[in-house]
């Protein structure tokens, strides 16, 4: 059997990290055995087919992750440096679903990585006591970063619609949050005016749907009333996830 030569390996190995990354692991996942067994005590890491096997949605999510590919749907792969696909947890009852990656996540390939990333970590962690990682998963509409972190157009929401769809019904959360008017308009297709139907339910592919600010207006407009009306929505979340 022939040895895979050093360019074959790497591409392997960033594929299957890449992977890892997709499905919701923020570190290698390793089993390392006694020196006894195995007369070392170096970390083996587990297959790719034994990570996927640990578990059906985190499975789905990945084949959700290979069919979208290396994608050019729409033209926003034409500029974008990374695709955001999600990062969390496969298995989490709660979703974030917000616009679209910013100029940090472009540049990281993650989600609410800059300003409006930490503040959401701050409403997840401080306003809800969850764990961002543990507890949540999140993603955007669009995968790719819209010029100038313009919103995005009807044809390139229209582009990545279904693999948002896919992608919660993989996890199949209890909740999804829609942050922002964006977000909320895509997933309830019409219009919202997000400041007026903020902290109010719907349903969205049979999932439960509440819309509130998004991180980003807050900051902007950081002002005690916007911040108690988050406040009060993920109250309203907290209660339906039985917290």
């Amino acid at each position: 059997m022939q040895t895979p030569d050093r360019t074959t390996l790497l591409r392997e190995l960033k594929n299957y990290l890449l992977l890892l990354e997709d499905v919701g692991y923020s570190e290698i996942p390793c089993e390392t055995k006694l020196f006894a067994e195995t007369g070392s005590l170096e970390p083996t890491i587990p297959s790719p087919v034994k990570i996927m096997a640990s578990g059906k949605k985190a499975t789905q999510l990945a084949q959700v992750r290979e069919e979208l590919g290396d994608c050019t749907r729409c033209k926003l792969s034409q500029g974008r440096k990374n695709i955001v696909f999600g990062s969390g947890n496969p298995q989490a009852d709660l979703v974030f679903v917000g616009e679209g990656p910013g100029a940090d996540e472009d540049e990281q390939g993650l989600p609410f990585v800059g300003r409006a990333g930490k503040k959401l970590t701050e409403i997840i962690e401080k306003g809800m006591n969850l764990d961002r990682e543990k507890d949540t998963y999140i993603c955007n509409i669009v995968k790719c970063r819209p010029p100038g972190n313009r919103d995005p157009e009807k044809e390139e929401i229209v582009a990545c619609n279904p693999f948002l769809i896919q992608q919660l019904k993989a996890i199949k959360p209890k909740v999804v949050v829609a942050l922002g008017k964006p977000a909320a308009s895509t997933l309830l297709g019409r219009s919202v005016p997000i400041t007026k139907e903020r902290g109010t339910w719907h349903d969205y592919e049979g999932f439960k749907l509440m819309l509130t600010l998004h991180p980003a207006y807050l900051l902007r407009a950081y002002t005690v009333e916007n911040r108690k009306a988050v406040h009060e929505d993920m109250k309203k979340v907290l209660k339906e996830l039985g917290k």
